[in-house]
């Protein structure tokens, strides 16, 4: 085993989780803990343990014995947490989004490029046991050439109504929601590049004062024909979990189709020369799920810790790293553009010429057969 990895970590809202994940994981340590508010501070530490805390991020970041800088602090922080981390050469694994748009984002793969450091971007839910496994299916072939692909996430959100920073100017249910469905389609279809959507805002939100779309569809289509679907509703009341998971991939192949769920545990597949199956990893609920129901994600956090650090030891780039979380922000302006003007097809290139990024990011290729992704690296 290598020689555990030592880790600040700054945000201590979001970042319980990842401090239950690198407390249990054998791979990490954390060194030092840091937000704004000192009660807080103190509560992390007493809660799991710890022995250093600092209000000062530029604490974290001149530790030498801190390698990696994780993350979790408001989303309009991001861009200025993590050029200067990466400017400090500490590795940086950031909650998604990684930024709020994409001003700056040239700024930030330019600081990845001539950092030392790594930039990895914790989509969670790449990292939750049925994901895994049907990620592993994919890059085994079962499903056959990919087709179409649809994701979800849907939740009673309207608790977030009541947050003072709900309605600030940033906020939005596409990118601080929706995201997790659209990394999902876009870590199959990563060229995925025309979309069309449509939104409504609900009574719901409009009485806290938000008009902001909290119902979405989308169509998308990559160059070759494929299709995609993204939705979700976050100011409604949902049935129930078992039969209405708050988010859901079905991947549909020439060869076989599959549904991985959450935050049920539970992963369903039809493949060439077998009948349906349902696959239940209930028994890894205590991993996934550690404190106040299924609210937190401590165990998709420490698959991607774990994950992280192999990659860093082997060399290897983490995946999404800047370059990919930038594409799926674009494909998010894209979507946002087309709700703006009627359900008007917008192409995600069309948004990152706008931008300038065009020349500044890699060709994005289609998955094809087996490739080295998290099921390969957990």
């Amino acid at each position: 085993m290598p020689p555990k990895r030592r880790l600040g970590v700054v945000g201590l809202g979001e970042g319980r989780s990842i401090l239950s994940a690198a407390r249990s994981s054998p791979r990490w340590q954390v060194a030092a803990v840091c937000d704004l508010d000192e009660t807080l501070c103190r509560q992390r530490i007493e809660e799991f343990g710890l022995d250093r805390w600092t209000t000062a991020y530029d604490d974290l970041l001149a530790d030498p014995k801190i390698d990696t800088i994780a993350i979790y602090t408001p989303d309009h922080l991001h861009l200025d947490h993590c050029l200067r981390a990466l400017a400090a050469d500490k590795h940086v694994i950031c909650t998604k989004p990684l930024l709020d748009s994409l001003i700056g984002a040239d700024r930030l793969l330019d600081a990845a490029r001539r950092s030392s450091g790594r930039l990895m971007v914790g989509q969670s839910t790449r990292f939750f046991e049925p994901m895994i496994n049907q990620r592993r299916d994919v890059e085994a072939g079962r499903h056959g050439e990919l087709v179409a692909v649809d994701a979800h996430y849907s939740t009673d959100a309207r608790w977030f109504l009541s947050r003072d920073w709900s309605t600030g100017t940033t906020f939005s249910w596409l990118w601080n929601f929706l995201i997790h469905a659209v990394d999902l389609v876009r870590w199959y279809l990563p060229d995925v590049d025309e979309v069309t959507g449509f939104g409504t805002v609900s009574p719901n939100t409009l009485r806290a004062g938000l008009d902001r779309p909290d119902s979405l569809r989308f169509v998308l289509r990559t160059p070759s024909g494929q299709l995609a679907t993204v939705s979700g509703n976050y100011t409604l009341p949902g049935i129930d979990q078992r039969l209405e998971p708050s988010i859901g991939c079905l991947i549909r192949g020439t060869e076989g189709s599959s549904r991985a769920d959450y935050p049920g545990l539970t992963y369903h597949t039809r493949f060439a020369g077998e009948g349906p199956r349902s696959h239940d990893f209930t028994a890894l609920s205590g991993h996934y799920f550690r404190f106040e129901g299924t609210s937190h994600h401590a165990g998709e956090y420490q698959n991607y810790l774990d994950y992280f650090a192999t990659c860093l030891d082997s060399g290897l780039d983490p995946r999404p790293g800047p370059a990919e979380a930038i594409e799926t922000l674009a494909l998010l302006e894209a979507m946002e553009r087309s709700l703006a003007h009627d359900g008007q097809p917008v192409r995600r290139s069309q948004i990152l010429a706008d931008h300038n990024l065009l020349t500044l990011l890699p060709p994005t290729r289609h998955l094809r057969g087996r490739s080295v992704g998290v099921s390969k690296q957990l």
